[in-house]
Protein backbone atom coordinates (compact mmCIF):
# COMPACT_ATOMS: atom_id res chain seq x y z
CA UNK A 1 0.00 0.00 0.00
CA UNK A 2 1.17 3.51 -0.69
CA UNK A 3 -0.23 6.91 0.11
CA UNK A 4 -0.46 9.59 -2.56
CA UNK A 5 -0.67 13.17 -1.38
CA UNK A 6 -3.67 15.29 -2.29
CA UNK A 7 -4.23 19.03 -2.60
CA UNK A 8 -5.24 18.98 1.09
CA UNK A 9 -2.73 17.09 3.27
CA UNK A 10 -5.32 15.56 5.64
CA UNK A 11 -7.13 13.90 2.71
CA UNK A 12 -5.21 10.81 1.67
CA UNK A 13 -5.35 8.79 -1.53
CA UNK A 14 -4.53 5.16 -0.81
CA UNK A 15 -3.24 2.84 -3.52
CA UNK A 16 -3.55 -0.72 -2.23
CA UNK A 17 -1.21 -3.52 -3.22
CA UNK A 18 -3.14 -5.62 -5.73
CA UNK A 19 -2.06 -9.20 -6.33
CA UNK A 20 -3.44 -10.66 -9.53
CA UNK A 21 -3.13 -13.86 -11.52
CA UNK A 22 -5.23 -15.91 -13.92
CA UNK A 23 -7.85 -16.41 -11.16
CA UNK A 24 -8.45 -12.71 -10.57
CA UNK A 25 -7.04 -10.43 -7.89
CA UNK A 26 -6.68 -9.95 -4.13
CA UNK A 27 -6.23 -6.76 -2.09
CA UNK A 28 -6.50 -5.67 1.52
CA UNK A 29 -9.16 -2.96 1.76
CA UNK A 30 -8.39 -2.40 5.45
CA UNK A 31 -5.58 -3.50 7.74
CA UNK A 32 -5.63 -1.65 11.05
CA UNK A 33 -1.90 -1.63 11.77
CA UNK A 34 -0.87 -0.68 8.21
CA UNK A 35 -3.41 2.13 7.98
CA UNK A 36 -2.55 3.39 11.47
CA UNK A 37 1.10 3.49 10.40
CA UNK A 38 -0.07 5.71 7.51
CA UNK A 39 -1.81 8.11 9.93
CA UNK A 40 -5.37 6.79 9.57
CA UNK A 41 -6.37 6.11 13.17
CA UNK A 42 -10.09 5.47 13.03
CA UNK A 43 -12.32 3.09 14.89
CA UNK A 44 -14.72 2.14 12.10
CA UNK A 45 -18.26 1.50 13.35
CA UNK A 46 -20.30 1.30 10.15
CA UNK A 47 -19.81 0.01 6.58
CA UNK A 48 -22.09 1.31 3.81
CA UNK A 49 -22.61 0.38 0.18
CA UNK A 50 -24.64 2.13 -2.50
CA UNK A 51 -25.47 1.36 -6.10
CA UNK A 52 -26.15 4.25 -8.47
CA UNK A 53 -26.47 4.91 -12.18
CA UNK A 54 -24.74 7.36 -14.50
CA UNK A 55 -25.37 10.99 -13.59
CA UNK A 56 -26.25 10.41 -9.94
CA UNK A 57 -24.58 13.02 -7.77
CA UNK A 58 -24.60 12.42 -4.02
CA UNK A 59 -23.48 15.24 -1.76
CA UNK A 60 -21.96 17.28 -0.52
CA UNK A 61 -22.77 15.69 2.86
CA UNK A 62 -21.44 15.96 6.40
CA UNK A 63 -22.62 15.49 9.98
CA UNK A 64 -22.33 17.99 12.82
CA UNK A 65 -20.28 17.19 15.94
CA UNK A 66 -20.41 15.06 17.97
CA UNK A 67 -21.65 12.84 15.13
CA UNK A 68 -19.12 14.03 12.56
CA UNK A 69 -17.54 11.28 10.50
CA UNK A 70 -14.27 10.26 8.94
CA UNK A 71 -14.77 8.04 5.89
CA UNK A 72 -12.69 5.58 3.91
CA UNK A 73 -14.34 5.29 0.47
CA UNK A 74 -13.78 3.09 -2.57
CA UNK A 75 -15.46 1.87 -5.73
CA UNK A 76 -16.13 -1.84 -6.20
CA UNK A 77 -17.69 -1.54 -9.66
CA UNK A 78 -17.69 1.41 -12.06
CA UNK A 79 -16.19 4.90 -11.73
CA UNK A 80 -16.89 8.10 -9.77
CA UNK A 81 -15.43 11.53 -9.29
CA UNK A 82 -15.07 11.82 -5.51
CA UNK A 83 -14.90 15.19 -3.74
CA UNK A 84 -13.68 16.05 -0.23
CA UNK A 85 -14.43 19.70 0.67
CA UNK A 86 -12.72 21.31 3.67
CA UNK A 87 -15.41 22.91 5.86
CA UNK A 88 -13.22 23.59 8.94
CA UNK A 89 -13.57 27.34 9.47
CA UNK A 90 -10.11 27.72 11.04
CA UNK A 91 -8.33 25.70 8.36
CA UNK A 92 -5.95 27.32 5.83
CA UNK A 93 -7.69 25.19 3.18
CA UNK A 94 -11.27 26.11 4.20
CA UNK A 95 -13.49 26.05 1.10
CA UNK A 96 -10.93 24.12 -0.95
CA UNK A 97 -11.51 20.60 -2.19
CA UNK A 98 -9.74 17.51 -3.46
CA UNK A 99 -11.17 15.70 -6.49
CA UNK A 100 -10.12 12.10 -7.15
CA UNK A 101 -11.32 9.58 -9.71
CA UNK A 102 -12.05 6.31 -7.93
CA UNK A 103 -12.76 3.24 -10.02
CA UNK A 104 -12.90 -0.53 -9.98
CA UNK A 105 -9.96 -0.36 -12.34
CA UNK A 106 -7.58 1.83 -10.29
CA UNK A 107 -8.82 0.45 -6.92
CA UNK A 108 -7.87 3.69 -5.14
CA UNK A 109 -9.35 4.53 -1.77
CA UNK A 110 -9.87 8.00 -0.39
CA UNK A 111 -9.59 8.84 3.31
CA UNK A 112 -11.78 11.81 4.24
CA UNK A 113 -11.24 13.03 7.81
CA UNK A 114 -13.70 14.79 10.08
CA UNK A 115 -14.30 18.39 9.05
CA UNK A 116 -14.88 17.64 5.37
CA UNK A 117 -18.05 17.46 3.31
CA UNK A 118 -18.14 14.53 0.90
CA UNK A 119 -19.81 13.88 -2.42
CA UNK A 120 -19.42 11.88 -5.59
CA UNK A 121 -20.67 11.87 -9.18
CA UNK A 122 -21.20 8.61 -11.07
CA UNK A 123 -19.23 8.65 -14.34
CA UNK A 124 -19.88 5.06 -15.46
CA UNK A 125 -23.11 3.30 -16.45
CA UNK A 126 -23.48 2.08 -12.85
CA UNK A 127 -21.35 2.14 -9.73
CA UNK A 128 -21.11 0.15 -6.54
CA UNK A 129 -19.62 2.45 -3.92
CA UNK A 130 -18.46 1.26 -0.47
CA UNK A 131 -17.29 3.20 2.55
CA UNK A 132 -16.42 2.90 6.21
CA UNK A 133 -17.49 5.49 8.80
CA UNK A 134 -16.12 6.09 12.28
CA UNK A 135 -19.48 7.39 13.55
CA UNK A 136 -22.95 6.05 12.73
CA UNK A 137 -25.43 7.89 10.53
CA UNK A 138 -27.44 10.38 12.61
CA UNK A 139 -30.26 12.08 10.64
CA UNK A 140 -30.58 14.98 13.09
CA UNK A 141 -26.87 15.84 12.61
CA UNK A 142 -26.89 15.57 8.82
CA UNK A 143 -26.09 18.69 6.78
CA UNK A 144 -25.01 19.50 3.24
CA UNK A 145 -23.47 22.02 0.87
CA UNK A 146 -24.90 22.79 -2.58
CA UNK A 147 -23.06 20.73 -5.20
CA UNK A 148 -23.29 23.68 -7.61
CA UNK A 149 -22.11 26.42 -5.23
CA UNK A 150 -20.55 28.96 -7.64
CA UNK A 151 -17.91 29.94 -5.07
CA UNK A 152 -16.63 26.34 -5.06
CA UNK A 153 -16.77 25.95 -8.85
CA UNK A 154 -16.50 22.13 -8.74
CA UNK A 155 -16.32 20.45 -12.15
CA UNK A 156 -18.27 17.27 -11.49
CA UNK A 157 -17.45 16.00 -15.02
CA UNK A 158 -21.15 15.59 -15.82
CA UNK A 159 -23.29 17.59 -18.26
CA UNK A 160 -25.75 19.72 -16.24
CA UNK A 161 -28.75 18.07 -17.93
CA UNK A 162 -27.54 14.60 -16.85
CA UNK A 163 -27.16 15.33 -13.11
CA UNK A 164 -29.56 13.29 -10.96
CA UNK A 165 -30.07 14.52 -7.39
CA UNK A 166 -32.17 13.41 -4.45
CA UNK A 167 -34.80 15.91 -3.33
CA UNK A 168 -32.72 16.54 -0.21
CA UNK A 169 -29.60 17.36 -2.24
CA UNK A 170 -31.46 20.04 -4.21
CA UNK A 171 -32.02 22.07 -0.99
CA UNK A 172 -28.50 22.40 0.45
CA UNK A 173 -27.19 25.94 1.03
CA UNK A 174 -24.00 27.38 -0.38
CA UNK A 175 -20.92 27.06 1.82
CA UNK A 176 -21.13 30.72 2.89
CA UNK A 177 -24.63 30.06 4.31
CA UNK A 178 -24.03 26.56 5.70
CA UNK A 179 -24.51 25.46 9.29
CA UNK A 180 -20.91 24.91 10.44
CA UNK A 181 -19.57 24.65 13.98
CA UNK A 182 -17.19 27.29 15.25
CA UNK A 183 -13.57 26.61 16.08
CA UNK A 184 -11.97 23.19 16.22
CA UNK A 185 -15.06 21.19 17.13
CA UNK A 186 -14.40 18.79 14.24
CA UNK A 187 -11.85 16.76 16.21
Amino acid sequence: MKIIGSAIPEVKIIVPDVFGDERGYFLESWNQSRYHDAGINCNWVQDNESCSRYGVLRGLHYQMPPYNQSKLVRVIEGKVLDIALDIRKNSPTFGKYTAVELSAENKYQLFIPKGFAHGFAVLSETVVFAYKCDNPYMPSAERGIAFDDPDLNIDWQLPADKVILSAKDTRHPQLKDADLPAGDLWQ
